[in-house]
């Protein structure tokens, strides 16, 4: 069921509503909080998630494996971030706002059967089932970046196929200028659907360039496998050079508009989230430093050694001539 908030209350998030600085920043930082008696919630939160049980491994969801990918930039040769970290600490509001909720919570979403609605601008709109979807191009496995505004990342060997051939299949209208995501926002199987913490059902957008480069990908499944309800399934996109919320999880419309459609963290905190929310260093979000990223399964918890971040997350040379001549401080 999608529902669309008509609430004219909505506030942005309260700062309790939201991981505390301090969980992705330094110990300096952290000290201080400790001081304060903010920092006990980030720690449990970590030691909840390095307690969890029973997280499934390879070998329990549905096989679904891909070729290796052809496309430039498309496999990173960095190390794997194992597969329990990858689907036990994740962003996933619809089911709660610590990292450790969406893997205690995501159960009770359900993902067959399940329908994509392509509408708008488009020659050849239509519904999708997941499974004709899933065959409408070949599989391939790309290890990509996953890197986060809160400052941490991930290298997860992800499953699916360019967006691009689901985009000439619709065959998109002239005036089709940007690609909409919207996401189930059902309250039955979504506990945390209807909070104050963002405008639901969460959406997302992409130019049509962005949407159409080879990078960005259609994602069914992630480590030979369907995609972990925690980790967006049955369907989400992976765009990798952008922060990961632009990377919408559980679509279940994907619609092709002439303006620039409004998307959730935008429009919850715009001076925080832009649009375009490419992963740059040198954009500080207001609250923190974007400069330094830590790597989740590195050891040592929440003070893990940080690392420069990459421009646009290391995919510069192939998605750098998106944004030429662009002011990338004014177009975040």
């Amino acid at each position: 069921m999608l529902i669309h908030s008509t609430d004219k209350g909505f506030v942005h998030p309260r700062s309790s509503e939201i991981t505390p600085r301090s969980a992705y920043e330094g110990r300096r930082d952290l000290l201080k909080l400790l001081a304060s008696g903010v920092a006990g919630a980030a720690l449990a939160g970590w030691a909840g998630r390095e307690a969890l049980a029973g997280v499934q491994a390879p070998g329990k969801l549905a096989a679904l494996p891909g070729a290796a990918s052809s496309v430039a930039g498309a496999n990173t040769m960095e190390k794997l971030t194992d597969y329990k970290d990858a689907t036990s600490y994740n962003n996933y509001y619809e089911f709660g706002t610590d990292k450790g909720d969406p893997v205690k919570n995501a159960h009770t979403l359900k993902t067959r059967p399940w329908t994509v609605e392509v509408e708008g601008l488009v020659k050849k709109p239509g519904k999708y089932g997941i499974e004709d979807l899933i065959k409408l191009s070949a599989q391939e496995e790309r290890i990509y970046r996953l890197r986060c505004v809160e400052g941490w990342s991930m290298v997860i060997p992800w499953v699916g196929y360019s967006l691009a051939e689901l985009i000439k299949k619709v065959e998109p209208q002239g005036n089709a200028k940007y690609v909409e995501f919207v996401t189930l926002a059902d309250p039955k199987t979504m506990p945390f659907v209807g909070s104050r913490i963002l405008d639901w059902p969460y959406t997302e957008g992409l130019r049509m360039d962005e949407a159409m480069h080879p990078l960005t990908l259609l994602t069914f499944g992630m480590y030979g496998e369907v995609l972990p309800n925690q980790n967006g399934a049955p369907v989400r996109i992976v765009v990798p050079w952008k922060y990961g919320f632009k990377s919408a999880k559980s679509i279940v419309k994907i619609r092709f508009v002439e303006k620039e459609p409004g998307t959730a963290w935008n429009k919850a905190a715009a001076n925080e989230y832009g649009f375009y929310s490419n992963v740059n260093p040198e954009v500080d979000h207001p609250r923190w430093s974007q400069a330094t990223e830590r790597r989740i399964g590195d050891g040592s918890g929440l003070f893990a050694k940080r690392n420069k971040t990459l421009m646009f997350n290391g995919y510069e040379a192939q998605v750098g001539q998106l944004y030429a001549g662009m002011n990338l401080k004014k177009f975040y």
